[in-house]
C-alpha cells in the first residue's frame, strides 16, 4: 500500500505547490484526507505486513499512524480556517497546504518504517516541510524561526547519523550488515557495547530535536511560535511522536542489552532536565503560543521518566503520547480564536475571554485541565501511572522533584489562562471584536473528549496494541 499511497501523496503536494486555483486546490486537501485514511485503515487491517523490505505496521507505527490521521483532519479544516481569515493570496495558499500534506505524509510513512536509516530519510523531509510552514508569514521574526529550526535539525540530524554510523561498527563483530529494527532485535547479544553506547547517545540527542526534550528542544519552540496555529498543532503533537517512536525503537534494542541501566541514566536526566526547563519558562512566559509549546516539553519529560522507570511505565508513555497529541492541538487550533479577538498572543493584551468567546472560552479551561493532567483529563491516567512505575522503580527522590516542579508549571500555566479567561483587559475596542461561530470549536471539544473517552474506556484492541507495543521491551 505504501507504493501506492506515497506516490500520489507526494503528487498531491507537488500539484498543490503548482496550483493556483482555489476549487482545485480544496478539492485536492479533501482528495488528500480521503488518501490518509484509506491509508490508514489498510495499515490498521494488515497488522505487523512488510513492504519493500523497509516499512512495517507493526502495533505502535499503526496507533500514532492513526493519532496522525484523527489529528489531520482538523488541523486541514483549520488550516482552511486560517487562509480564508487571513485572506492569503494564491500562492501563500498553495506553499501552506503543500508543505502540510508533505509533513503528514513524511510523518505517517516515519511511523511505520523498520529501518533506522529510513526513518532518518522520513525526519529529514519532515524538517525540510515544517520549516516551509514555519516561514509561511514571510517576517523577518518567521525567517528567524526558520533558520533556527532548519540548523538545530541539521545539526540533530547529523548526530543520527553519526549514532547510525557508530551501529554499524557495533554490528561489524556480529558479521550483520542490516540495520532494520527487526534484524536489531535478533542481534541485539552480538552488538559491541562500546560502540552501542556512542550509537545511542547520538541518537537519542538526536531525535530530541523533534521530540521536544532537551538538549535540542529549543528549535521547536520557536517553531510553534512562528507558524501559523494549525501547523504548529501538528509540530506540537504528530511530530513530537515522530521523535518518540524513533528513541521507542532504538531503545527497545538497547534495553536488551547490558548498557541498558547506563542508557536509563541518560534517559532520566534528559527528562528531569525537560521538566526544569519548562517550568522556568511557564512560570515567566507571557506569549501563549510559546506557553502551549513548553508545556509539550514537560509531557515529553514525563513520556521518558515512564520510559526509563520501566514496568507500567512504558505503557503509559505510549499512553501519554497518544493523549497528548489530542490534547496539545486542540488549544492550537483555539489559539486562532483567541487571535482574531485581541489581535495579539501576549497575555498583557488579553481578558475577559469568557465574555467575548464562551464556547472557546470552555475550550480554553477545559484545554488548560487537561494539559495540566487534573481529574477527568485523559493525561491524568496515564501521568498516574508514570508516576506509580517511578514508585515502583525507587525513584522516589525523582518523583518528589517532578511532582514539586508540575505544582508551579500548574501555577504558571493556571495563572495566565485565568487571566485570559476571566480579568478585563487593559485596552480593548469591544464594538471591533468580531463574533466567532461557536461551531469552529466544534474539533477542539471533540479531540478533548475522546482523549477523555480513550483514557477511561479505552477499547480491548486499542489496549492490546499498546501491549504488543511494550513487548518489544525486555519488562
Amino acid at each position: 500500500m505504501i507504493t501506492i499511497f506515497l506516490p500520489l501523496a507526494i503528487l498531491i503536494s507537488v500539484w498543490l505547490f503548482f496550483n493556483r486555483n482555489k476549487k482545485v486546490n480544496y478539492t485536492l486537501v479533501v482528495s488528500y484526507g480521503i488518501l490518509l485514511w484509506i491509508f490508514t485503515i489498510y495499515q490498521f487491517n494488515c497488522p505487523n505486513e512488510l513492504e519493500l523490505g523497509f516499512f512495517k505496521s507493526d502495533s505502535l507505527g499503526v496507533l500514532l499512524l492513526v493519532t496522525l490521521s484523527i489529528v489531520a483532519i482538523p488541523a486541514l479544516f483549520h488550516g482552511y480556517r486560517y487562509i480564508a481569515t487571513h485572506n492569503e493570496s494564491r500562492k501563500s495558499r498553495a506553499l501552506f497546504f503543500s508543505a502540510m500534506t508533505l509533513l503528514l505524509t513524511a510523518t505517517g510513512v516515519a511511523y511505520l518504517s523498520n529501518h533506522i536509516a529510513v526513518t532518518w530519510i522520513f525526519v529529514e523531509i519532515t524538517t525540510l516541510s515544517a520549516s516551509v510552514l514555519i516561514y509561511h508569514h514571510r517576517t523577518p521574526q518567521a525567517l528567524e524561526g526558520a533558520w533556527k529550526y532548519v540548523f538545530i535539525c541539521a545539526i540533530s540530524i547529523t548526530f543520527v547519523f553519526i549514532g547510525i554510523l557508530f551501529l554499524s561498527l557495533s554490528l561489524k563483530q556480529a558479521g550483520v550488515d542490516d540495520l532494520s529494527f527487526d534484524a536489531l532485535q535478533e542481534n541485539y547479544a552480538q552488538l559491541n557495547p562500546f560502540w552501542l553506547k556512542l550509537a545511542f547517545l547520538f541518537i537519542f540527542t538526536g531525535f530530541t530535536a523533534k521530540l521536544g526534550l532537551v538538549p535540542m528542544y529549543t528549535a521547536g519552540i520557536d517553531a510553534k511560535d512562528k507558524a501559523p496555529a494549525p501547523a504548529g498543532a501538528l509540530l506540537s503533537s504528530v511530530l513530537m511522536n515522530l521523535g518518540f517512536i524513533g528513541i521507542y525503537r532504538f531503545y527497545a534494542i538497547v534495553a536488551h542489552t547490558e548498557i541498558k541501566d547506563w542508557a536509563n541514566t541518560i534517559i532520566l536526566i534528559a527528562a528531569v532536565l525537560s521538566i526544569f526547563v519548562a517550568t522556568v519558562y511557564m512560570t515567566r512566559i507571557k506569549n501563549i503560543k510559546r506557553m502551549f509549546a513548553y508545556s509539550g516539553i514537560e509531557h515529553m519529560g514525563l513520556v521518558m521518566l515512564g520510559l526509563a522507570a520501566g514496568g507500567i511505565g512504558v505503557y503509559a508513555a505510549i499512553l501519554h503520547v497518544i493523549l497528548h497529541a489530542f490534547v496539545k492541538p486542540s488549544l492550537f487550533f483555539h489559539f486562532n480564536q483567541i487571535y482574531r479577538i485581541y489581535q495579539s498572543k501576549s497575555i498583557y493584551d488579553v481578558g475577559n475571554y469568557f465574555k467575548y468567546n464562551k464556547a472557546g472560552a470552555i475550550v480554553l479551561l477545559l484545554g488548560f485541565i487537561s494539559a495540566t493532567a487534573m481529574p477527568p483529563s485523559g493525561l491524568f491516567v496515564s501521568e498516574f501511572m508514570i508516576f506509580q512505575s517511578l514508585f515502583e522503580a525507587h525513584r522516589i527522590i525523582i518523583l518528589f522533584i517532578v511532582l514539586i516542579l508540575l505544582t508551579m508549571i500548574i501555577w504558571g500555566f493556571g495563572s495566565n489562562i485565568f487571566k485570559l479567561l476571566f480579568t478585563p483587559p487593559l485596552e480593548i475596542d469591544e464594538s471591533r471584536i468580531p463574533k466567532i461561530n461557536p461551531w469552529e470549536s466544534f474539533s477542539q471539544y471533540a479531540l478533548l473528549a475522546l482523549a477523555v473517552y480513550v483514557a477511561y474506556n479505552p477499547p480491548a484492541l486499542f489496549v492490546q496494541m499498546i501491549q504488543d507495543a511494550v513487548k518489544l521491551l525486555p519488562y
